[in-house]
């Protein structure tokens, strides 16, 4: 018997070992549905925003290397997919996105709902069609299968309503022969390369999530080079931890004093499988040597000396043959002060850092002084609750962070160590994505510890899926960085000079509307109550929401801070104060 096109499409997802499709049902999905509905080993989760599901697929791909996929119903169901998608898109997550449309003999008319997919996800699909006749099949699936894997993107299949429930006339497996290829640059470009670092003095190493996977490579190069080693936000995971001993933490808005030195103080970057886009944060007149696959991002950031395109891997090991500099501990082995120094640096600051999240911080002398500037009603500081989850959470957890200063608590505080995993909207930089993500990758595994770590204005945006958590019973640690403020906002005015406007937040109490869904919730407003609130979170079955009032006027201090920074900060604040004396209802 002929399958149908549904059938073909759920059939063809489950071969591929797709467990979950995320999505909103109805209209042109309810063949696809139903075809999950009967197929064993595929689990539809339906959620409540179309744009969570996105997020959740996106997750799933990230986490797994694989293929994501989720499903948007006619018009506006597809519509509400558009950022997820460009999250994954920009995270280079294959994602297979199932779009539906009305019945083909009404495209064109403006008929109910009619949108034109294929010029919708123009943008953001590295192939996008649309289903026309069902012997189009698996043909098409397959094009669109391949373009999302081997080009590390979107794929959107649009299935109008009326096609579903075709049969195909010339029905056959869809095969994908699928592999992951290993490129390395040529051989003059490596040379060329190890020529250069070894005449350089000071080589700094900025390490992005492209070299994950070449890990002990990467490490053993750092040693080579005595080359202090700066990551990325998204090459935590991998490269954090006490088995690192070249690590100095991350560099930009979100990073410290130490990794800007080791940038500053180099006299050759070699950069490691990053597209770290931030221009101001790359020191002017170095040395720089990159390695990529692709080519395209080759000094897109900055002016590059030697691009060697290829897997990073396969690439490092090259180098390593190629370099005359002989190992650690060998007669003329490298000075390593370089590295020592920046090391120093890194370790000083991070004693610091420590010393503010300690809870009693606030009693001590000094933090009496701080608070009666920045924290007059005793909220809690981040800094506290970010490292009381760290040191609570498990060596293999999933944490996923929303797009503000969640972001910056969890970089500054929550060592990736372990088989610890990291997601967040590091590209898009969407507010919302820490909970869909969360689900998502919750979905994969149920017993595996996820942390959302969650912006109150990222968690009311799409508030609702907190009920998809629920239905479905997956155990996520939603941690509430409950500021009452669109905290980055707040942070990039008053940077400015400009006095806080806009971003004040009326947030119910979210742990009772956690509580109101059927899901723990568990509310701290006291810093001696935060660490056995954590603790209790994480011990609690099933989903838990803890939402933990922090102080509005905390301040991340950026890795280098600019004169001009300062006094803007020193403007916005004599803004506000002036503001809060004169303005009925000012806060």
């Amino acid at each position: 018997m002929a399958r149908t096109v549904a059938r073909v499409i759920v059939d063809a997802l489950s071969e591929l070992g797709v467990r979950q499709v995320f999505g909103v049902v109805g209209d042109a999905l309810n063949p696809l549905t139903d075809a999950i509905r009967t197929t064993e080993g595929l689990e539809w989760v339906g959620c409540r925003h179309e744009e969570a599901a996105a997020f959740a697929a996106s997750a799933q791909s990230q986490l797994t290397g694989t293929l994501g996929v989720c499903m948007g119903t006619v018009g506006p169901g597809s519509v509400h997919l558009l950022n997820g998608l460009y999250d994954a898109a920009k995270s280079h997550a294959p994602v297979l996105a199932i779009a539906g449309q009305v019945p083909l003999a009404e495209l064109g008319s403006d008929y109910f709902q009619e949108v034109d997919n294929d010029a919708l996800f123009s943008d953001v699909a590295v192939f996008r069609a649309t289903v026309t006749s069902p012997d189009q099949l698996p043909q098409m699936l397959e094009t669109a299968v391949r373009h999302a894997l081997g080009r590390r993107g979107v794929a959107v299949l649009t299935v109008p309503g009326d096609l579903g429930e075709r049969e195909l006339t010339a029905d056959r497996p869809a095969r994908f022969s699928l592999n992951t290829p290993v490129s390395r640059p040529d051989g003059p470009a490596v040379r060329r390369a190890a020529e250069l670092l070894d005449r350089s003095e000071r080589v700094t190493l900025l390490v992005g999530e492209g070299a994950r996977a070449a890990r002990e490579d990467v490490l053993a190069l750092a040693d080579r080079l005595a080359a202090p080693m700066v990551l990325t936000l998204k090459a935590k995971a991998g490269f954090e931890g006490d088995t690192n001993p070249f690590q100095v933490g991350q560099t930009g808005l979100i990073g410290n004093p130490a990794a800007a030195s080791a940038l500053q103080d180099a006299d050759t970057l070699l950069l490691l499988g990053t597209d770290f886009p931030y221009r101001d944060w790359y020191p002017e007149g170095r040395t720089v040597i990159q390695v990529d696959t692709e080519a395209t991002h080759i000094g897109r950031r900055v002016p590059v000396d030697v691009g060697l395109v290829g897997d990073a891997g396969a690439t490092v090991r090259d180098l390593l043959e190629h370099l005359s500099a002989p190992p650690a501990g060998s007669p003329g082995a490298r000075d390593r002060s370089h590295l020592e120094k920046a090391r120093e640096r890194f370790e000083q600051w991070r004693s610091a850092q420590a010393r503010l999240a300690d809870p009693s911080h606030d009693k001590s002398v000094v933090g009496r002084l701080r608070s009666a500037l920045d924290n007059r009603t005793h909220d809690i500081r981040p800094e506290a609750l970010a490292a009381a989850v760290d040191r609570i959470a498990a060596d293999d957890a999933v944490f996923t962070s929303d797009t503000g200063m969640a972001t910056v608590w969890l970089s500054r505080f929550v060592e990736m160590r372990g088989e610890r995993r990291l997601i967040g909207s590091y590209n898009l930089g969407s507010m919302a994505n820490a909970m869909p993500q969360a689900l998502g990758a919750q979905c994969l595994d149920r017993e595996r510890q996820v942390v959302a770590f969650c912006g109150d204005g990222g968690l009311s945006m799409l508030l609702g899926d907190l009920m998809t958590l629920r239905t479905y019973r997956l155990p996520v640690k939603l941690v509430v960085f409950d500021n009452r403020r669109l905290g980055m906002v707040k942070l990039e005015q008053e940077q400015a000079g400009l006095p806080e406007f806009g971003t004040v937040l009326d947030n119910p109490d979210f742990a009772a509307v956690a509580e109101a869904m059927g899901i723990t919730g568990i509310r701290v407003t006291d810093p001696a109550d935060v660490e056995g609130a954590v603790r209790r979170a994480f011990d609690s079955p099933g989903p838990v929401l803890l939402d933990v009032l922090t102080n509005p006027d905390e301040i991340a201090v950026p890795a280098k801070p600019t004169v001009e920074q300062g006094w803007g900060f020193a403007v916005a604040k004599v803004k506000e104060i002036v503001r809060s004396h004169g303005e009925p209802g000012a806060s």
